[in-house]
């Protein structure tokens, strides 16, 4: 059987963001990407509708994945994972769950903020932003702050009106996946059971919180790589022809190593 592939993606897109690295990746392995809660086809969570206290973890996000991947793999299959940004966050949180069922580590920026010196410039550049969206009183702006952090000052009022309207739609989201991020109680000394080959990537141009969380995980994974890319934080979706073929030369060495 052909080894399997689990992939997740960041906020604010989908499963389709992979399209190009499945299709190079090719028949040699049996991708499997997942739409995360509240993006693509994914459900919004439904608890978070109620209007009662609702708390959104990291731990949710990986239940709906288990759950979305299950029919996909035989019973205690073990499958190489891939991430970016919040799906990278996610990534990180599965692997220690089972970290005996994850073959490779494959990690692009994840925003694992809670990992941060709380007192570390780079956690109060992020707790700010973070602050400030959700001050505002309106989607709008809230969502340029949003992708102006992620991308530069104006990407969002540049953007084409329906682009914008689509983001829009997907903040509400985005602040779950926040509350999730800096409410997770993982710290950097839990990663030490997180044996199995890992690569980790930062953009050259991103933001200093992601940039400092990947040069961390290098040095606390106990088998890891760490690459800086010539691109920014949305570097998968952006600057594939850069980010794609390390994904797939460390997956295929992996393998090599594992056979």
């Amino acid at each position: 059987m052909k080894p399997a592939v689990i992939l997740l993606h960041s906020s604010m897109s989908s499963k389709s963001q992979w399209s190009p690295l499945k299709a190079q990746l090719g028949d040699a392995y049996r991708c499997i990407p997942v739409d995360l809660q509240g993006y693509g086809a994914s459900p919004f969570p439904a608890a978070a509708d109620t209007g009662e206290d609702y708390i959104h973890t990291l731990a949710h996000e990986v239940d709906a994945v288990i759950a979305a991947t299950a029919s996909e793999l035989e019973p205690g299959e073990a499958f190489h994972l891939i991430g970016h940004s919040f799906g990278g966050a996610c990534a990180l949180h599965m692997a220690r769950r089972m970290p005996q069922r994850v073959l490779s580590l494959t990690l692009f920026e994840p925003v694992a903020f809670h990992l941060l010196p709380a007192t570390h410039p780079a956690k109060q550049e992020i707790v700010g932003v973070v602050g400030r969206i959700k001050a505002c009183d309106n989607d709008r702006d809230a969502t340029r702050i949003f992708i102006d952090y992620w991308n530069r000052p104006g990407a969002f009022d540049n953007a084409p009106h329906p682009a914008q309207e689509k983001m829009m739609a997907q903040i509400a989201k985005v602040r779950l996946d926040f509350d999730a991020l800096l409410g997770e109680q993982a710290t950097l000394a839990d990663l030490s059971m997180l044996t199995m080959p890992s690569l980790v990537m930062a953009g050259e141009r991103s933001p200093a919180s992601t940039r400092l969380l990947v040069e961390q995980l290098g040095a606390h994974l106990p088998n890891a790589t760490a690459l800086q890319m010539r691109c920014a934080h949305m570097g998968p979706i952006t600057h594939g022809d850069v980010v794609n073929p390390a994904i797939i030369d460390f997956v295929n060495g992996a393998e090599v190593t594992l056979s």
